[in-house]
């Protein structure tokens, strides 16, 4: 079989005992038609080397890989979905497929949307629909092109079935998608535990989480590895929150069931890019009151970590686990800044600096209804000063000669690139970025559903590539 012997199978979930599981059978699906495999993301965990239909064999038909899971798991959670508490919850049309090591020997996991029912699936049918399929292959490119750190979309095969749903044209189309992430252990895995008051086992989770994804923590026991451990996941959470803000990025979602504990972006339902910067923008339809509104995110966030820290109350003293929910906005401020920088490619000067320079941006841009012209605007500037010529006889111009514009260009015209040798590559002698709007998704689907012609999602795949690359932002 042509798999590297750089693989490295580490099935440590499996292997773990805790109560956190159920084996599951993938679907019989009746076709497998690839449409999307991710080589670069395969290339991180040696499996490159497979040929189509071997592709397809364990990423369709979920034949097990070598030394791998000797069967698909299903993962039980509970969760806060828009703030009211769900305990039938769990994985109930996805499941973890199979762990590795990657070449930093991080431990990564290979996890399912569309894969059939189990346990957890509360009468659904357990698949995903080719569109839905689509949509997350193309949030997971350009926000890893964004710098976000995200889940990688690894897989998707057509499966021929035909799907009813109320909220999009029927039947539709259905697939299954398989993701490359961190880790699938979610707030709601330690709301579940809580819930059923299983002190043990969440003492037991606490170090497993500690081991696998937080070494550095070793040295920690008890309540203080508890403490430690939420500490970490504080500041990892708001670091991706910042990267979300950045991005443009809403997620549409933000309940506690989708969030999880390495501080990875996962799991896309509903989400939009904003075409302008909109502070009360919602991504999903039935978000009626706003509440995961792009402005409102960070909130969203805190309020999803306060009901962790709760659950770790049950093995820990409140009060440090209260101390780090404290911290989260001033650690936020930081790295808000720190990202808005790296965003702009720009060298930091310190909070005191940055922090007005991010106002004058947002006032700037509050100004602006032109669509594309949120990630415009860190695409031409990007590189601060030496970048305003660029800036001011490009398409977006009339942004930057606004009134409303002169206290950002008098700020950034003190801010050198922090990689003035970026600036060379062939991306930014192009007028404009790569997006993903709202229509932009819509035109790129027509064709599939229409012809089943594929070749625009490609060239809009191939353009997001060569984002990344341009911008060099090195996303995790």
């Amino acid at each position: 079989m042509p798999i590297s012997a750089r693989y490295r199978p580490d099935p440590r979930l499996a292997a773990s005992g805790l109560p956190l599981v159920d084996a599951v059978r993938a679907a019989d699906f009746p076709r497998t038609v690839l449409r999307y495999r991710n080589d670069r993301a395969a290339a991180s965990v040696c499996l490159e080397g497979l040929s189509d239909d071997e592709w397809i064999a364990h990423f369709g038909r979920f034949t097990s890989l070598p030394d791998n899971q000797a069967e698909p798991l299903a993962l039980r959670y509970h969760g806060h979905q828009f703030r009211h508490y769900n305990p039938d919850l769990g994985d109930g049309r996805g499941f973890l497929f199979a762990q590795m090591r990657d070449a930093r020997d991080r431990l990564l996991d290979l996890g399912t949307k569309g894969s059939g029912t189990t346990p957890w699936s509360r009468g659904g049918d357990g698949r995903l629909t080719l569109k839905g399929g689509v949509r997350e292959v193309l949030a997971t490119a350009l926000l890893e092109a964004l710098g976000v750190n995200t889940s990688k979309s690894f897989s998707l095969i057509e499966t021929g079935e035909s799907l009813r749903r109320y909220d999009e044209p029927s039947p539709t189309r259905a697939a299954v998608l398989v993701r490359l992430s961190h880790s699938h252990i979610r707030f709601g895995t330690f709301e579940r535990l809580a819930y059923l008051n299983e002190t043990e086992a969440m003492t037991a989770l606490v170090r497993y989480v500690a081991d696998v994804y937080y070494s550095d923590l070793g040295d920690h026991q008890g309540q203080d590895l508890t403490h430690a451990l939420f500490d970490a996941v504080v500041t990892k959470t708001a670091h991706l929150t910042t990267q979300w803000m950045c991005a443009g990025f809403v997620h549409g979602v933000l309940n506690t069931d989708n969030m999880n504990i390495t501080g990875e972006s996962f799991d896309y339902g509903p989400y939009r890019f904003l075409p302008h910067y909109e502070p009360g923008l919602v991504a999903a339809y039935f978000d009626e009151g706003g509440l995961y509104a792009y402005a409102r995110q960070p909130d969203a966030v805190f309020w999803n970590l306060t009901q962790l820290a709760r659950c770790l109350s049950l093995i820990g003293d409140s009060q440090p686990l209260i101390d780090s929910l404290n911290a989260f906005s001033e650690r936020y401020q930081t790295v808000m800044a720190t990202q808005f920088c790296r965003r702009l490619n720009i060298a930091p000067q310190g909070m005191e600096t940055e922090t007005p320079l991010m106002q004058a941006a947002f006032r700037m841009l509050s100004a602006a209804k032109t669509p594309g012209s949120f990630e415009g605007f860190f695409f031409d500037w990007f590189g601060g000063s030496l970048s305003e010529a660029r800036a001011l006889n490009g398409p977006r111009a009339e942004v930057y000669t606004h009134p409303d514009a002169a206290d950002f260009r008098r700020l950034i015209g003190s801010y050198t690139p922090a990689d003035a040798a970026k600036l060379s590559h062939p991306l930014f002698a192009q007028a404009t970025p790569a997006t993903l709007l709202y229509d932009e998704i819509e035109a790129l689907w027509k064709p599939i559903v229409e012809d089943d012609d594929w070749s625009l999602l490609y060239e809009k795949l191939a353009e997001i590539e060569r984002y990344r690359e341009g911008l060099g932002l090195n996303a995790e």
